[in-house]
């Protein structure tokens, strides 16, 4: 008689974290997997454990594919120095096979001079050390130095002068990350062909010594500091964005033809119109309303949303295809964008022109008179856009202001397109997706320059696509899941518990509250932004509510999207600007034997590694997407150092007060050395840096007047000093919260004795 297996222990947060140090630290998913002893019936589950440590920063990445713990050291290792700290003393972390991790670990005193024979280590050494721990913390004891890493240094070379001005040879760079703070010298040998001015890629020469000035290589010019696109190219080149494509890429795009009704049925009677931003480049979206003519769906509307083709262009394998998936998806920075795929198709074949006959992947709605959808059905198309509509125009048009394009469109068009939005928004309301308040703001250049920033002004109109968008990317989810057919979804998990507790924390502090032991829910959020919309904290408590909100990515596996409160859903309305869309559309081709271009069995096995792909391509385009930004707002204000400005604290740390500009949304640091002489204390639990003697403070969300003190163009970074008072002590302080974190410990009381 068999023996009954027992059941599989649970798998829980500390096991996984438990299983990764047992790993040395870091380790694929298979390496965690076979240290738990887990079967392929919990993988799904580790994964999805995985992702939200990720979210939590409990994990972090030295890799595509390997994970590490944020926290946790091992005994010894391979460390790279990376920094120093305030006291001048080097900082390293943990190197793995794919890069850093762990946290900064200070180096022990003494560690860092040399021998007779050998020069002391610096910035950029690789070193075997043995962890140790003190009361100060983690102390890194170096066994043996290992040589340097190649690491790579981009910024402004800046050549060496004498006070006549007169070159000396040889020179500096101006690093573009804003952690490392001081410049690298370069002799005249190391310098190549760079010019003052001049943005390079360098890497440091070995031989540094510890406590000298870092030497540096240049190794490649990207371009100059006085291009408009300096701040494009920079971010391009620190989050590796691709610009450009290869020459096979470019000779299948000039090969391709404008597709033929063969196999397509024929939208172009049908006056689907295109409504994007005034400057959009591609357009993959058109959109159409009717009424239902069903006797029994009285009041209902039929909506068509129609999505370029892009699978009948880029085909399984091909060199376009294998293009589009290393970029993962377009980048728009302010001034430009690095596109997913060439202008031939991006910004012609593939995008739904005006008058153009153009191959598309079309889903036709029908929605009874309260917004519920009762059916769907796709279909392969040509279609003709009868126009193409800015937002700002299209909302003038419904406001009654219409021009002389927008005229002939209102009745036909415009207006029942309207009343099927209002239709479906009904049906919005009862479902309560998240609503945070997050306004976009955009950079207005002036020949090639920045000529200021402001708040993108946000119609009914964009709600009117992003809703239709939305229930199109339903049905493709639905239509998949129907036929049994693996696909790639767009997931957004609950909040953590650590960040719930974080907010549960911070509420109380704007005289709010989070009730514990709730089901958390996008409209328990909805409630605590509508109470804060008419307060004055209404800004920092969408930002804090957002932050809050785990990340969205790309999974094979379906937990549902959270924040949209929906069960099932999947990016199927962008594919000329993201690969997850071009994925869909080949699975719906397939699913629905729609023709040629599905979904290929080998996509299919690899759909895991696909979505994680493409979920870090988004990532690393948003960071650059946000450091461009912050280059140009830097540039722009770099000329008024010394102004002040209006803010809010939009972060507290021991070192210091982020602050978020008012008039242009940059943010920047205000160090805690800027707020006068008395010693703070950070209150993690109040988010505020407290003095330690009066008791006042400096919290979350507090409006202050700050002066712009520095602005660095080649980081992005800004410097302020806060010019506003602090609030008083909180009701019940205490001398007795002297115990929680400060920003000086024994070290910094070292370094005031040694007169710092």
């Amino acid at each position: 008689m068999a023996k009954n297996r027992p059941p599989p222990e649970p798998l829980t947060r500390e096991r996984v974290l438990e299983a990764l140090r047992k790993s040395g630290g870091s380790g694929q998913k298979r390496d965690i997997a076979r240290e738990l002893g887990i079967g392929p019936d919990q993988k799904k589950e580790l994964r999805q454990i995985l992702r939200a440590l990720e979210e939590d920063g409990a994990l972090g990445r030295t890799g595509k594919k390997r994970y590490a713990d944020a926290n946790a050291l091992p005994e010894s290792g391979v460390m790279e120095i990376v920094d120093r700290d305030a006291d001048g003393e080097l900082l390293a972390r943990m190197r793995g096979p794919d890069g850093l991790f762990g946290p900064l670990v200070r180096l022990a005193p003494g560690d860092a001079r040399g021998t007779k024979n050998e020069a002391a280590v610096g910035i950029g050494d690789r070193v075997l050390a043995r962890i140790a721990q003190t009361p100060d913390g983690p102390e890194a004891r170096v066994v043996k130095r290992l040589g340097q890493s190649a690491h790579r240094i981009l910024g402004v070379y800046r050549v060496a002068k004498d006070q006549r001005g007169r070159q000396l040879g040889g020179g500096r760079i101006e690093p573009a990350d804003r952690k490392v703070r001081a410049a690298l010298l370069v002799l005249s040998e190391h310098a190549g062909s760079a010019r003052d001015g001049d943005l390079v890629m360098a890497e440091l020469a070995h031989g540094n010594r510890a406590h000298a000035p870092k030497r540096g290589i240049v190794r490649e010019v990207i371009g100059r500091e006085d291009d408009p696109r300096a701040a494009s190219i920079l971010a391009m080149h620190t989050h590796g964005i691709r610009e450009g494509f290869s020459d096979e890429e470019e000779r299948e795009a000039h090969r391709a033809k404008p597709a033929n009704l063969k196999g397509r049925i024929d939208l172009r009677k049908l006056p689907l119109i295109t409504i994007d931003p005034e400057d959009a480049r591609d357009h993959d979206d058109a959109v159409f309303a009717q009424p239902d003519d069903e006797p029994n769906n009285k009041g209902g509307w039929r909506v068509w949303v129609a999505i370029a083709d892009v699978a009948h262009y880029v085909t399984p394998g091909s060199a376009l295809d294998r293009g589009a998936l290393r970029r993962g998806n377009s980048t728009y920075f302010p001034d430009r964008v690095a596109p997913m795929l060439p202008e031939t198709l991006s910004a012609d074949l593939c995008s739904l022109l005006e008058g153009e006959d153009r191959a598309c992947l079309a889903v036709e709605m029908v929605f009874d008179q309260h917004g519920k959808k009762l059916r769907h059905n796709f279909a392969r198309g040509l279609m003709r856009s009868a126009a193409k509509l800015s937002y700002d125009a299209a909302q003038a048009a419904i406001d009654g202001k219409p021009s002389d394009k927008t005229k002939p469109l209102l009745e036909p068009i415009l207006k029942p397109l309207w009343a099927a939005y209002r239709c479906v928004w009904e049906a919005r309301e009862r479902r309560q997706p998240l609503e945070i308040d997050a306004p976009e703001h955009k950079i207005v250049f002036k020949n090639g320059r920045v000529a200021g920033v402001k708040q993108r002004q946000r119609f009914e109109a964009h709600k009117l696509i992003e809703e239709f968008m939305i229930q199109a990317n339903v049905c493709a989810a639905e239509t998949l899941e129907q036929k049994g057919r693996p696909l790639i979804y767009r997931v957004h998990d609950r909040p953590s518990d650590e960040k719930i507790a974080a907010l549960t924390d911070f509420l109380p502090t704007v005289s709010m509250s989070w009730a514990k032991g709730q089901t958390i829910t996008a409209a328990r959020f909805n409630r605590i932004l509508s109470l804060a919309e008419d307060s004055p904290h209404h800004a920092i408590v969408n930002e804090v509510v957002l932050r809050t909100q785990a990340q969205a990515i790309y999974a094979p596996d379906n937990i549902g999207h959270f924040g949209l409160h929906l069960r099932s859903y999947a990016h199927f309305t962008s594919p000329i600007r993201r690969y997850a869309d071009l994925i869909v559309h080949r699975a719906l081709i397939r699913a629905l034997k729609l023709g040629d271009h599905g979904i290929t069995a080998q996509e299919e096995k690899r759909l895991d590694e696909i979505a994680e792909h493409i979920t870090q391509t988004e990532r690393q385009s948003m960071a650059a997407e946000r450091d461009a930004a912050s280059r140009y707002i830097a540039s722009f204000l770099s000329d008024r150092v010394g102004a002040t400005f209006a803010g809010r604290v939009t972060g507290v740390t021991r070192f210091g007060l982020f602050i978020r500009l008012d008039e242009t949304q940059a943010d920047g640091l205000a160090p805690i050395s800027s707020l006068g002489a008395e010693r703070w204390i950070h209150d993690e639990t109040a988010h505020a840096l407290v003095g330690e003697q009066s008791g006042e403070r400096f919290p979350l969300g507090m409006q202050v007047d700050v002066r712009l003190e520095e602005a660095t163009p080649v980081s992005g970074g800004l410097l302020f000093a806060v010019l506003t008072d602090p609030l008083p002590p909180a009701p019940g302080w205490r001398k007795a919260r002297q115990s929680r974190q400060t920003r000086e410990g024994d070290r910094g009381a070292r370094r005031r004795r040694r007169g710092h």
